[in-house]
């Protein structure tokens, strides 16, 4: 007999969850762990437990969102005729979504099965039973009704897609969004020396200088009492890249990063480029088995033209990755064109989601869902030889 039960905190979860899963650091405890006690002020995760006779055979990571318009368009430079389309548009989609994934980070981090017990589509119908269950919830405690349901992140070769005709039942629209930036390391690269040489003349050129523009810069790892003591200014150079984004649903919390580190220890690293002593931006690295998973980076806008931060901090978790041995080098989305630039190959992504005003507001979604985050056009380069 299958069934489920949801879990409101990592410490109910039942001591088979991280035997099940180990090959996604974003489903296990650890993880799990931190992003709970620094969760945006907005998002707070529900965890749903399947069992197959009282055996752990899958699981599924929903994350209820409160959607505020003042956290979906922070961008400064808008104009007001752009700020009035969207406000029009956030009045349709803002309330409560529950969103089957990790909304703060690029990928299918949410759903796990093992095939072995359960099939796809028995497994995706008791996810589905346990979203509505905890919907039903959610309007009994909190008198709140759940507007989106969504599946975020699915490659074009996930097996999700099998059950298409599962999610057209239940009113799920397929909606294609931004690629996945992806560099496959080559097993030859020993060193970043190696990457640069398997360059084009033009894309060795174009390190050369980054290199050269970022000569005064001071780059070290911090430990956890750096972060503590940075905690602040990292925050600061967040908020501003973070500020600047087309669309946002949250704002980390100040103590996302010290928790992280606090809790994944040498699985997430945090890295800080400093100039006169002062910190002028910073980037994030998760470790996920064989993956290095980029995460949240910032930057002072004053410094960033000049040394070319933003391309440098490309670089450095290039070489990061090939010096700890790693697979590729997971740039998630954003700045497709520059990151092509450095070797990285678009993954196209797929979103599952509805509206639960099936009658008027639902059929009209995709295209809200494309307006907000349109596929974009862009050059992708071949710095290969």
């Amino acid at each position: 007999m299958i069934d489920f039960k949801i879990h409101d905190s990592v410490l109910d979860l039942p001591d088979t969850w991280n035997t099940l899963v180990t090959h996604d650091i974003f489903l296990q405890t650890p993880f799990l762990n931190a992003l709970e006690v620094s969760c945006p002020k907005n998002i707070k995760t529900h965890y749903i437990s399947i069992f197959d006779n009282q055996k752990q055979v899958g699981l599924a990571v929903v994350q209820r969102v409160k959607i505020y318009i003042d956290d979906v368009f922070r961008n400064p430079t808008d104009n007001a005729l752009k700020r009035f389309i969207k406000t029009v548009i956030a009045q349709v989609v803002k309330g409560n979504a529950l969103i089957v994934g990790n909304l703060m980070h690029t990928g299918q981090h949410g759903l796990f099965f093992d095939q072995n017990y359960i099939s796809q589509t028995n497994f995706l119908t008791t996810v589905f039973n346990a979203i509505n269950t905890l919907a039903l919830t959610i309007k009994k405690e909190d008198g709140k009704t759940i507007r989106i349901i969504g599946f975020k992140d699915y490659f074009t070769t996930d097996s999700i897609h099998l059950n298409t005709s599962l999610f057209t039942k239940n009113q799920l629209y397929k909606v294609q969004v931004q690629p996945s930036m992806v560099l496959s390391l080559k097993q030859e690269w020993s060193s970043i020396d190696d990457y640069v040489i398997s360059l084009k003349k033009k894309y060795r050129s174009r390190y050369r200088t980054a290199l050269k523009k970022a000569n005064t810069i001071v780059k070290k790892e911090l430990d956890l009492d750096a972060i503590v003591s940075e905690s602040e200014q990292l925050f600061s150079l967040y908020k501003y890249v973070s500020d600047n984004a087309k669309v946002n649903s949250f704002v980390l919390d100040q103590q996302h990063f010290f928790n992280l580190k606090k809790h994944l220890d040498q699985d997430f690293k945090v890295f800080g480029y400093y100039l006169d002593g002062k910190l002028i931006g910073f980037y994030t690295l998760i470790i996920n088995n064989s993956d290095l998973e980029t995460y949240f980076l910032g930057y002072n806008p004053k410094y960033q033209h000049k040394h070319q931060l933003y391309l440098n901090m490309l670089y450095d978790m290039l070489a990061f990755g090939i010096d700890n041995n790693l697979k590729q080098v997971v740039y998630a989305r954003t700045a497709l064109e520059i990151k092509s630039s450095v070797g990285a190959k678009p993954e196209v992504m797929y979103i599952y989601m509805k509206h639960t005003n099936t009658v008027f507001i639902n059929p009209v979604l995709r295209y809200i869902v494309k307006t907000l985050n349109p596929v974009k056009k862009w050059e992708q380069r071949h710095p290969f030889k």
